[in-house]
């Protein structure tokens, strides 16, 4: 869908009417919410308005909006409804209203409805919007997440946060349409802040149907309530009576279904013998990938052709070849310039002269690699990479795509395979072993102790950190194969007392080094 410039700055989605009074209905049937005060802080055209003046009938309803147009339109659309003298409806600019003020008059149980602009704050800055919340850094964000792009926020996810702070010592509801992570996240920024004060409903939408948003979107449910279950209870569309499953918090870990989790919650543990790792990152493929024409000559992502050495060269494959089960032959081929992370490159000039060669003449596109991690590293530098990449057999995974689709990657044309970085994978040096170990991962228990854990609406769902969490030595206990796992693990071993116990290759190893991804 196109967006114009005004409706990308107000993130600007308005409400089919039919949907506001279905999202009433539920709340009124479903939720039995009875408010005195019916709050809408961005009222658009009045959708949630009209259903709120059919359905709550005795309520008080205020709703703002910073387009007077919008505030005219909605006036004039109640205008013969019996009970439009409940109705308050003004220009007003949320960012700059009073609300704390504004609140504290009110008494009785309020519901705070609408639909929250769809607009991130980058995105405003990048229009240079005034329409945005001041500065502040309201998610406890670290100084680094803000280089890699983790400052970036909804602006519906801030002023939900602020809805929630209007009820802090109030009773009342949150209902709202928005994009079920946001929905996620603020339950979590909740939870951290108000503890047990809330708990929250999730009631999946077609974004695409309602709104022409290819987004998953949601009608999402923020109460208070004495018995504090913050545990949500997810829906699969507005016409559901009984929840599909549960989103939570368990070991410290927001949790898509907290049901499945806590059935396979004992395969949990981090495995030192069997570490995902991620592909090679290089952020220049026109230079570094290369397609072969014949023999040694190659062309390069600008369409010209070189002849190199192919000791540099390596089978390429990406979560495009992995997500559609392309493993058996490879399209490209990568420059692999080291063999580990901050390995000297200048070797390359002796071993490679064309390939080195090739490397100087494209020196200007490596050096202006946007990214930290280059600076103050060897010439052509590329990371992810490691004795692991090297491995002749492979357990992939694209991190982008819907589903676990684990893949088993051999050697092809008698090398080892690389992917892309947003690859995850584990590296043998047999194919017996990657076989038995494929066996186990993608076993049942260990699919659903995985899935319990993703949000398949993230932009990479499946990440390392998730992945790493699934203890391999404990799905070969559940599955009955502990003796072989510890046999290829190297750490079987048998004490004096004829028990088994830890061998070296299940102790931590001072060159292992835990990075967080």
């Amino acid at each position: 869908m196109v967006k114009s410039r005004e409706k990308w700055q107000f993130g600007d989605f308005q409400t089919p009417d039919n949907l506001a009074r279905e999202v009433v209905q539920i709340l009124r049937e479903n939720h039995q919410v009875s408010p005195k005060f019916i709050i809408e802080p961005s009222c658009g055209k009045g959708a949630f308005i009209r259903a709120s003046l059919n359905v709550f009938k005795n309520s008080k309803i205020i709703g703002l909006d910073i387009n007077k147009e919008y505030v005219k339109e909605t006036k004039l659309s109640v205008s013969e409804y019996s009970n439009v003298e409940n109705l308050t409806v003004f220009e007003s600019d949320f960012f700059g209203k009073n609300w704390k003020d504004f609140i504290s008059n009110l008494s009785g149980y309020i519901l705070i409805i609408g639909n929250p602009p769809w607009v991130t704050s980058s995105e405003l800055s990048t229009l240079n919007s005034q329409n945005l919340p001041s500065k502040s850094n309201f998610q406890n964000r670290r100084g680094i997440e803000a280089i890699t792009g983790s400052g970036n926020f909804d602006i519906s996810e801030w002023m939900l946060l602020q809805y929630a702070e209007w009820l802090s010592k109030k009773e009342g509801t949150i209902a709202v349409l928005c994009k079920y992570s946001v929905a996620r996240k603020v339950i979590r920024q909740v939870k951290q802040k108000s503890g047990s004060r809330f708990f929250a409903h999730i009631y999946l939408i077609d974004a695409k149907v309602h709104f022409g948003a290819s987004v998953e979107a949601c009608l999402f449910i923020l109460s208070t309530d004495a018995n504090g279950d913050l545990d949500c209870k997810v829906y699969e569309n507005l016409q559901s009576k009984k929840p599909s499953y549960l989103i939570g918090e368990r070991d410290r870990l927001i949790l898509r279904d907290i049901f499945k989790y806590e059935k396979w919650r004992h395969l949990s543990g981090q495995d030192l013998r069997y570490m995902w790792r991620s592909g090679i990152k290089h952020d220049c493929s026109k230079v570094m990938e290369l397609e072969q024409v014949h023999d040694s000559l190659f062309i390069n992502g600008m369409g010209k052709k070189y002849f190199l050495e192919k000791i540099y060269l390596y089978p390429l494959l990406k979560s495009s070849d992995l997500g559609n089960g392309r493993t058996d032959n490879y399209r490209k081929l990568i420059l692999i310039t080291q063999k580990f992370v901050g390995d000297d490159t200048i070797s390359i000039k002796n071993v490679a002269p064309k390939t080195w060669q090739y490397l100087l003449e494209h020196d200007g596109y490596l050096k202006n690699r946007k990214s930290s991690i280059y600076k103050n590293k060897p010439p052509y530098s590329i990371f992810g990479v490691g004795s692991y990449s090297f491995k002749n057999w492979k357990i992939a995974i694209s991190g982008l795509y819907k589903q676990l689709n684990f893949c088993l990657v051999g050697p092809l044309g008698e090398k080892p395979v690389m992917f892309d970085d947003t690859v995850n994978f584990l590296s043998f040096e047999t194919e017996e072993e990657a076989k038995f170990i494929f066996k186990l991962v993608t076993s049942s228990p260990s699919l659903e102790f995985l899935d319990s854990m993703i949000f398949w609406d993230e932009k990479r769902p499946i990440t390392i950190d998730i992945l790493r969490r699934l203890s391999i030595k404990e799905v070969a206990r559940e599955l009955g194969f502990l003796e072989d796992y510890l046999r290829w693990a190297e750490a079987f071993q048998v004490a004096s007392n004829g028990q088994l116990e830890l061998g070296l290759a299940e102790r931590p190893s001072p060159y292992i080094v835990q990075i967080s991804t």
